[in-house]
C-alpha cells in the first residue's frame, strides 16, 4: 500500500487579517494539525477562574464540510493553568466575525498576563459529516444498553 493513499493536501481558508500586525495561523512543525492563534490584545487573567474573551485579529471562511475547533495549548496549560473555557471552541463554516478564544486561569494563586502577539490557542480544521435525525419508536440493543455515566468503572 501506498504511504500517501488516502492522504489529502491542504485546504485552502480564507482568511481576513483584521489587525495586519498580526501573523496568520501556522503550524509549528511539519505534520502538526493545530495552527497556533495569537492574541490581539493584552489582558489579565486573575488567578482561580478569572477569565476573558481574547480576539485574534482574523476572520475565517472555512470551507462546507468543514468545521474549525478551537484547543487549549499544553504549554500554557501546563506551565501556567492557563486553558480555554467551552473546549473545544466550534467554528461553524458559515461563521464569518472575528475568531475570539475564551482563555480561563485554573491557578489558584497566580495572575497570568497574556501579552499582545502570544501563542494562545490551536485551530484544528476537520472534515464533518451532517446528519438526518429520523424520529422512531425505540433504538436497537446493543451490549451497553442504557449504562451511561461511569459505567465501564474507572
Amino acid at each position: 500500500m501506498d504511504s500517501s493513499e488516502g492522504v489529502r493536501g491542504p485546504i485552502s481558508v480564507p482568511v481576513v487579517r483584521i489587525d495586519p500586525d498580526l501573523p496568520l495561523p501556522g503550524y509549528s512543525h511539519p505534520g502538526d494539525a493545530g495552527a497556533d492563534l495569537v492574541s490581539r490584545i493584552e489582558v489579565l487573567l486573575e488567578p482561580n477562574g478569572g477569565r476573558a474573551m481574547v480576539p485574534t485579529g482574523i476572520a475565517l471562511a472555512i470551507p462546507d464540510g468543514y468545521a474549525g475547533f478551537v484547543q487549549p495549548r499544553s504549554g500554557l496549560a501546563l506551565r501556567h493553568g492557563v486553558t480555554c473555557l467551552n473546549t473545544p471552541g466550534l467554528i461553524d463554516s458559515g461563521y464569518r466575525d472575528e475568531l475570539s478564544v475564551l482563555l480561563v486561569n485554573t491557578d489558584p494563586e497566580v495572575p497570568y498576563r497574556v501579552q499582545r502577539g502570544d501563542r494562545i490557542a490551536q485551530l484544528v480544521i476537520q472534515r464533518v459529516e451532517s446528519a438526518d435525525f429520523v424520529e422512531v419508536v425505540t433504538l436497537s440493543d446493543t451490549e451497553r444498553g442504557l449504562d451511561g455515566f461511569g459505567s465501564t468503572g474507572r
